[in-house]
């Protein structure tokens, strides 16, 4: 009974500590990445204050530019899957209730394929082509 108790207990912590794992974390802001940055590099180098603020300039610069290519890329992200979304849309139109239906079963079938340990698998594993040596 003991180790019944503490298997269960063993499988819930590592549950746990998974989902702690998985949720998303805060994303810092331009300034306070470059702030960390900075302090990282001061402790480690030893840099005087004009070279504190000169090493955060640059931090900041590079983090604003960050920013900025995050953004865009997940505008762009958004903006594909809302076209996705519209084609999808637009296709169900189309089709018959039966015709659906089949679609939809083909869709899931293709995102089992594409996850692993998934169950559907109508290609072979190939095995890893060997490079050559030099």
């Amino acid at each position: 009974m003991k180790r019944w108790i503490l298997s269960i207990a063993i499988v819930g912590m590592t549950t746990l500590g998974v989902l702690a794992q998985q949720r998303p974390k805060e994303v810092p802001s331009p300034e306070e990445r470059a702030q960390q940055m900075t302090n990282r590099m001061a402790e480690r180098l030893n840099l005087s204050e004009d070279q504190k603020k000169e090493v955060y300039a640059i931090h900041l610069e590079n983090a604003q530019k960050r920013q900025k290519e995050m953004e865009a890329q997940r505008a762009e992200r958004e903006a594909r899957l809302a076209e996705m979304k519209a084609q999808e849309e637009k296709i169900k139109s189309i089709l018959t209730e039966e015709q659906r239906k089949e679609w939809e079963e083909i869709k899931m079938d293709a995102r089992d394929r594409r996850r692993p340990g998934g169950e559907v698998h109508d290609r072979p594993e190939r095995p890893m082509a060997r490079r050559p040596r030099n």
